[in-house]
């Protein structure tokens, strides 16, 4: 499996595009600002497109890779891009996005029969089948109603699994389901420096000494992979959250970076 982080910024900035990834060519997990960076003919690869919440960094680019490729796939047979989310951020896109005031609704474009668009709601727990992908829909604890991802890196229950935490303040489920599976890969948000604990803790996210508090609940030593800093605190972020003394293996994740697993 590959991949590619075309996104992994909490905000934007010259060189900083929001969360998006990349598996395969053809499934996105999340779709923020970094999905603009594909050339037309990989946007019109991406079949599926999964999303950890309704947040607009997450799901920016939802409306637009629709518009872009909407005559190429037409083209090929009009087949549908499925999202899938929890039905409380299906809500919100019908209701803030696919509006006609905000975007148009291409759940019904360029027909109702055949839309560019298909919105699939799953639950917490629920393993997606997405081709020959396996991805485990996981708790998150956030501001909206939000999830995480476990993907498979290979077949079988004894698989290595990538793990994306979304965004997340302390989450002691995510912990307890952690424990029950080999964690290869942990992409996981700190969002803000500990001078902004306090905002971290009203919206969420994590900071460094937070981030500490969860990762001494993940047994073993695991690559684990900084995500969604805010532009220009990345320095301040890691150095804090170097003097943590963590036993796993931290680094900043920065787009562009290639993920080859399993």
């Amino acid at each position: 499996m590959i991949i590619n982080v075309l996104g992994c910024s909490g905000s934007i900035a010259a060189g900083c595009k929001t969360t998006a990834f990349l598996l395969d060519g053809d499934v996105l997990i999340d779709a923020g600002t970094g999905v603009g960076d594909l050339e037309l003919e990989a946007l019109a690869r991406i079949d599926h497109i999964v999303i950890s919440h309704s947040h607009l960094d997450h799901v920016l680019s939802i409306g637009l890779l629709a518009d872009a490729v909407m005559r190429v796939r037409s083209a090929a047979g009009g087949a549908p891009i499925h999202v899938h989310a929890l039905p409380e951020t299906i809500a919100a896109l019908r209701t803030h996005i696919f509006n006609g005031v905000i975007w148009p609704d291409f759940t019904r474009l360029p027909s109702a029969e055949q839309p560019m668009l298909a919105l699939v709601p799953f639950a917490v727990g629920d393993v997606l089948e997405l081709n020959g992908k396996r991805i485990e829909v996981l708790s998150a604890s956030h501001t909206v109603p939000a999830v995480g991802f476990a993907v498979a890196t290979g077949p079988g229950d004894d698989a290595g699994w990538w793990v994306f935490t979304g965004d997340t303040g302390p989450n002691p489920l995510l912990w307890e389901r952690l424990r029950r599976m080999k964690v290869a890969h942990l992409v996981i948000e700190t969002a803000f420096s500990d001078d902004e604990r306090q905002l971290a803790r009203i919206s969420r996210h994590l900071c460094p000494t937070a981030l500490g508090h969860e990762l001494a609940q993940l047994d073993g030593s695991v690559d684990v992979h900084i995500t969604h800093i805010k532009p220009g605190e990345s320095e301040a972020v890691m150095r804090e959250i170097g003097a943590l003394g963590s036993g796993h293996r931290i680094r900043a994740l920065v787009a562009g970076q290639v993920m080859r697993l399993g």
